[in-house]
C-alpha cells in the first residue's frame, strides 16, 4: 500500500512543531525533517533553482515510477517479493524517509544550490540510462526465449518440425515436385482431404499424407508442381490452413536445443542483472528524490520567509485516503501566513473561492493549490 509523504516548512516559532501535531492529529506522523543550511546565492539564482528543483523533482518521481514498475514487470507482479526490493541504502523506504539525513560526504553542504542541483541532475540521468539499457536488454532477451519455447511447446501451427517431421515424406531432389507442410485444425481436416487436389492446379492426386497431429491442428505433407507453389499455398491461406515452410537440415534437432539452452540461460542471467540494477535504481532514485526534495523546501523557504531563515522543516508521514484531512488542517492552523491569499467567511474561517485571490495572486498563476506555507506531497 503506497505512503504519503508530505514536506512544510514553517517559520520558527516556539511551539510550532506542537501546532504541527495538534492540527495533523491522528492522520499523519509529524517528524522532523532535517535540512543543512546551504550557501545562498541572488534572489535571481534561487528563483531559477525553485524552477531546475521543480522539473528535477518531476523527473524524479518519473524515475522511481519506472523502476517501479520494472520491479513489477522482474518479479511478475509479487508484491511482498517487489517489496523486498524497495530498499534504499539498505533500509525499507519508509524507514529511509523517516530518518532522513542529508548524505553530506556524496552532496557537501559548503557547494552552492546551483551545482547540487547539477549533480542530483547528472546521477539521475546515469541511473536512468543504466536502469532502461538493462531492462530493454532483458525484453529483448526474453522475447527470443519466448519464441523459442513456442518452437518447443506450441502447436503444430507455430512449433519447430524439426523433432517431428521424418525426412522422408519430402521430395528433396526432384526438378518439378516440391512437397508442402500444411497445418490443419483438426475440425476441417476432412474438408482439407476433400478439397486440397483442387485449389490450385497440378496438385498430384492423392498426396496428402498425415504426418503429426495435436489437440488443434493435423499437420499433413502434400505434393505439387513447383510452377504452382505459391499459388497453392496462397488458396491454403485463404482457406485458414497454414503452410509452414520446413528444409530437413542434418543435426538440425541438436543444434535448436543447445539454441534454446544458451538462450534460456542468458535470460536466466540479464534477468538477475535487470533485478539488481532495478534494486539499485529503486534506492538511487529515492535517494536522488529525498535530496531535492529537501533543497526544494530550503530554496522554497528562503524565497518565502527571507532572510535570516528562521523556519522549521517536517515531514508528515500520511495514507492517500487521509492526506486530504491533514492538507485542510493545516491550512486552517497556519492560514494566516498567507494575508489575503485565502478568503473568509464572516466567522472568520477560510473559504475556497477563487475571487478572493489576491490580484497579486492572480496575476501569479496562483489556484487553488497555493498554500500559506511551504507544502510538497510525494507517494510512494
Amino acid at each position: 500500500m503506497a505512503t504519503k509523504y508530505i514536506f512544510v516548512s514553517l517559520p520558527r516559532d516556539e511551539d510550532t512543531f506542537d501546532t504541527l501535531k495538534t492540527s495533523t492529529g491522528e492522520n499523519g506522523d509529524v517528524l522532523p525533517f532535517q535540512i543543512p543550511n546551504f550557501k545562498i546565492g541572488t534572489l535571481d539564482a534561487l528563483v531559477q533553482q525553485a524552477d531546475d528543483l521543480g522539473k528535477l523533482e518531476t523527473a524524479c518521481q518519473g524515475l522511481v515510477a519506472k523502476v517501479a514498475d520494472s520491479l513489477r514487470t522482474l518479479l511478475d507482479g509479487n508484491e511482498d517479493k517487489i517489496a523486498q526490493q524497495k530498499m534504499v541504502n539498505d533500509k525499507p523506504t519508509e524507514n529511509y524517509l523517516r530518518t532522513f539525513s542529508w548524505n553530506k560526504v556524496r552532496y557537501r553542504a559548503d557547494k552552492p544550490i546551483g551545482e547540487l542541483v547539477d549533480n542530483l541532475q547528472k546521477e539521475l540521468v546515469t541511473i536512468d540510462n543504466d536502469v532502461k539499457g538493462k531492462f530493454n536488454q532483458y525484453t529483448s532477451v526474453k522475447t527470443n526465449f519466448a519464441t523459442l519455447q513456442r518452437k518447443q511447446t506450441g502447436n503444430l501451427a507455430t512449433k519447430s518440425l524439426t523433432p517431428i517431421v521424418d525426412p522422408s515424406v519430402l521430395i528433396s531432389d526432384s526438378e518439378y515436385l516440391e512437397t508442402h507442410l500444411i497445418a490443419v485444425p483438426t475440425n476441417v481436416k476432412k474438408e482439407f482431404l476433400k478439397s486440397y487436389e483442387s485449389i490450385s492446379p497440378m496438385v498430384v492426386p492423392r498426396s496428402a499424407t498425415q504426418v503429426a497431429q495435436d489437440d488443434e491442428f493435423t499437420l499433413f505433407a502434400a505434393t505439387t508442381f513447383k510452377k504452382h507453389s505459391a499459388e497453392f499455398q496462397a488458396k491454403c491461406r485463404e482457406n485458414k490452413w497454414t503452410p509452414r515452410p520446413y528444409k530437413h537440415v542434418e543435426g538440425g534437432r541438436e543444434e535448436e536445443q543447445k539454441e534454446f539452452d544458451r538462450v534460456a540461460k542468458e535470460e536466466k542471467k540479464v534477468w538477475g542483472e535487470a533485478l539488481r540494477l532495478s534494486r539499485t535504481g529503486w534506492s538511487e532514485s529515492v535517494m536522488i528524490w529525498a535530496h531535492v526534495l529537501a533543497l526544494r523546501v530550503f530554496v522554497e523557504s528562503v524565497l518565502r520567509y527571507g532572510l535570516p531563515l528562521e523556519y522549521v522543516p517536517a515531514l508528515i508521514v500520511s495514507s492517500p485516503k487521509v492526506s486530504k484531512k491533514v492538507k485542510d488542517s493545516l491550512d486552517k492552523a497556519f492560514s494566516h501566513l498567507g494575508g489575503n491569499a485565502f478568503g473568509r467567511d464572516k466567522r472568520g474561517r477560510i473559504t475556497k473561492d477563487d475571487a478572493a485571490l489576491s490580484s497579486e495572486m492572480a496575476a501569479a498563476g496562483l489556484g487553488e493549490d497555493y498554500t500559506a506555507y511551504v507544502y510538497y506531497e510525494i507517494e510512494v
